[in-house]
């Protein structure tokens, strides 16, 4: 490959020489100051050599010794107060002084001393230092001005001496090829180096990227992720993780030992089990906790070894609450039978309809007492198949209806008074029911028919319960803060099982065996939708102990949304 070829390949990559377009200056500072220091380096030698010849006699006059200090004053010059700076396209005046300086001092202690020693193998400093820090042109036009120098020396001293000087000349010439041929390889080395160090600093920006995706994606994971090593230390926890394994909400300090917390020890055990099999686990356990913390986890692991050997092993730990995972299993079988049901209850409609209809042509014939208590049996049963039905298709409807954002206000005292007064003359619970409208007529977010359909069922729950005593069902509404009301259904009822309250809010789920166990779910669902919140509690009423159900109403002046997100603050 000619220098020309060479010039027009740098050419064509639109770089003047290896370092110019690097994006780390640093390494090429580096190199500069190395360079440098071996000139500052070279430069004493030279000064203590100088010296030494002096003391022995060896030198005619004190020319070397002087060029070797000022040699050795412009290196340390350079070294000092010049800056690494890449040469461009043309020779700056840095460059030309610090190669130039380079060859005019060897040359001037070859010529004042000639015939003694021999200062040929220095030139390769600027050479290299051209090759290396410089394009290829100003690698080469140093070789070629280094050789011209050297064949014009050869000259001068075949002019002096008498005989053969082609040995001269050879030696030149052989020298001048060997600084071309070490000119080329330095500056294809480095190219080479620059070339691979911009791939690697490519290739570590995309890893470092690709890192800071993995772990945003780690980060918004809903299950925790746990990275332990052999010794139990947690390398990287993500917040999920956090959640299930802290006591207290406090984010623990990373990294932290499994060791640390007696609970943990079924994760460590399962961590062992993996290193141990070098295969991946999979356990429900459960972190023993003082209740109400204590958790049941669904885990797995997965092992990450090492290919080569070169690193340790880490255990890749997935942490799945499974009361999550029973929620979500929960709620779709829930939307499944909600399906399938309304697709029934659709079928036994028409059906039953016809069987109510024939029923009535039928007792106005019957005269017979008996025969007429069996068709009220008939009807009284298909009322009670006819209700179930509607209320099954209620939680379609209800699931499809939106409350619409135009919906006037609603009073809410006056509907209470309104839906309460009908029920106690329809149920004959009159002496039974006291009724307290406290919220000064506060105007909620509400459908009047949804309202309605909300407190029948709550009081149709509370009569179903009560005793026979009078105040044993009391209604209740207060403004609990502006923009706030509540209304409140007690009753004097037994309180409810654990295994009742844990599914209260439920489809399908009742105590009684001719209950449907729709009412409640579809107060909630109603609830939902118009942004009000529902919920239970046990409570004390003039010395006697009662179910309260209770409503939290948005003001109708409050954007659409639930009231609160904590309402331990509000159960009196």
């Amino acid at each position: 490959m000619t220098p020309q070829d060479l010039a027009g390949t740098n050419s064509a990559e639109g770089i003047s020489g290896p370092w110019e377009t690097t994006s780390a200056p640093g390494s090429f500072g580096r190199l500069w100051r190395v360079f440098m220091t071996a000139r500052v380096a070279i430069a004493v030698v030279l000064v203590l050599l100088q010296a030494f010849m002096h003391a022995m006699g060896s030198l005619a006059n004190g020319w070397p010794i002087a060029v070797c200090v000022a040699y050795l004053g412009a290196t340390l010059a350079i070294r000092l107060w010049g800056r690494p700076r890449p040469p461009g396209r043309m020779f700056d005046a840095q460059w030309i002084l610090t190669i130039g300086t380079d060859v005019v001092t060897f040359s001037l202690l070859g010529f004042v001393q000639s015939g003694s020693i021999n200062y040929t193998p220095l030139f390769a400093l600027p050479v290299l230092l051209s090759s290396v820090l410089g394009p290829i042109v100003l690698a080469f036009g140093t070789a070629a001005s280094v050789t011209l120098l050297l064949l014009s020396d050869a000259w001068w001293n075949s002019l002096q001496a008498v005989g053969d000087s082609s040995a001269r000349f050879l030696q030149a010439g052989l020298s001048g090829s060997g600084f071309f041929l070490v000119a080329l390889l330095a500056n294809q080395l480095a190219l080479r180096l620059t070339r691979e160090e911009q791939l690697a600093k490519r290739s570590q920006s995309a890893a470092h990227m690709q890192t800071l995706v993995n772990e945003l994606v780690i980060e918004s994971l809903a299950d925790g992720i746990l990275v332990i090593d052999i010794h139990g230390v947690v390398r990287s926890a993500n917040p999920a993780s956090i959640r299930l394994l802290a006591t207290q909400v406090v984010v623990r300090g990373r990294p932290f030992s499994l060791a640390t917390e007696a609970a943990w020890q079924p994760l460590a055990d399962l961590m062992r089990q993996t290193f141990t099999t070098q295969s991946a686990q999979e356990a429900e356990i459960s972190l023993a906790y003082p209740a109400p913390n204590a958790r049941r986890l669904h885990v797995r692991t997965r092992l990450a070894a090492s290919q080569s050997g070169g690193h340790e092993s880490l255990c890749v730990m997935f942490l799945e609450d499974l009361r999550e995972m029973e929620a979500r299993v929960r709620t779709e079988k829930m939307a499944a039978m909600g399906r399938m049901s309304a697709a029934v209850a659709h079928e036994i409609r028409n059906p039953l309809a016809a069987i109510s209809q024939a029923n009535a042509l039928l007792e106005e014939d019957l005269h017979d007492a008996s025969q007429r208590q069996l068709t009220a049996m008939v009807r009284q049963n298909a009322q009670r198949l006819a209700k179930i039905v509607d209320e099954v298709l209620n939680i379609s409807r209800v699931q499809e209806q939106l409350p619409a954002p135009q919906a006037g206000a609603l009073l809410l005292d006056d509907a209470v008074l309104h839906v309460t007064t009908d029920w106690a003359h329809q149920n004959t619970a009159t002496q039974r029911m006291c009724v307290t409208t406290d919220s000064a007529n506060a105007a909620v977010r509400f459908d009047p028919e949804h309202l309605r359909r909300l407190m029948i069922n709550l009081l149709d729950n509370a009569l179903r319960y009560a005793s026979t005593s009078a105040g044993a069902i009391e209604v209740a509404t207060q403004l609990v803060r502006p923009g706030l009301a509540r209304l409140n259904i007690w009753s004097d009822g037994q309180a409810l099982e654990q295994a009742v309250l844990t599914h209260l809010f439920e489809p399908f789920f009742s105590s009684e065996s001719r209950s449907s166990g729709l009412g409640l779910y579809i107060c909630r669902e109603l609830c939902e939708r118009h942004g009000a919140l529902i919920g239970y509690q046990r409570v004390l009423r003039a010395a006697t102990e009662g179910n309260e159900f209770f409503v939290l109403f948005n003001s109708a002046s409050q954007p659409l949304g639930p009231p609160l997100a904590h309402i331990d603050t509000l159960l009196v």
